[in-house]
């Protein structure tokens, strides 16, 4: 599950890029802060898939789902504070950004170029921001089932008793 996890936010990191830059779908602040939180859902969920013998499945659960969560909150709010607001300079999400120093490292990827009001386009009918808080939650309850799933299979595996 969590290299499903990894491949589906891989994907969707593609598509957002491939809208901004091919059909001038462009990101404001709190869309990069949600590109920034579902690429850290990426590594957490690829580490977990990758180094299981290392990184506990559970942990790797619970902080895809953290994350995930985080992500529906940023979604949402995006959509119903953000993108009522003519500006989003000096926001949190500008905050956050400023001082991870992605936009210098990956601006195709970071770099916030549209007004909040500006950037909650429909894609497909929906507005982009709740295409991020229904992705966002769907990976959220992948990543809970897996993580019942694992103190499941905890509770039930045996345990040696020592005489």
């Amino acid at each position: 599950m969590l290299i499903a996890i990894s491949i589906t936010g891989a994907l969707a990191l593609l598509l957002a890029w491939v809208l901004q830059h091919r059909f001038d779908y462009q990101p404001c602040p709190w869309c990069v802060l949600q590109r920034l939180l579902l690429l850290t859902v990426v590594a957490v969920s690829l580490m977990g898939a990758v180094f299981r013998a290392r990184v506990p499945q559970w942990l790797s659960a619970a902080a895809t789902t953290l994350l995930s969560v985080v992500g529906v909150v940023v979604a949402l709010y995006q959509h119903l504070v953000a993108a009522k607001s003519a500006s989003c300079n000096l926001t949190l999400a500008d905050r956050i950004l400023s001082k991870t120093g992605l936009v210098e490292a990956w601006p195709a990827m970071f770099e916030a170029t549209a007004r909040c009001d500006e950037a909650d386009r429909p894609w497909l009918g929906v507005p982009f921001s709740l295409w991020g808080a229904a992705l966002f939650a769907g990976l959220a309850v992948v990543a809970a089932g897996l993580l019942i799933q694992v103190f499941r299979q905890r509770l039930h595996q045996p345990t040696l008793v020592s005489k």
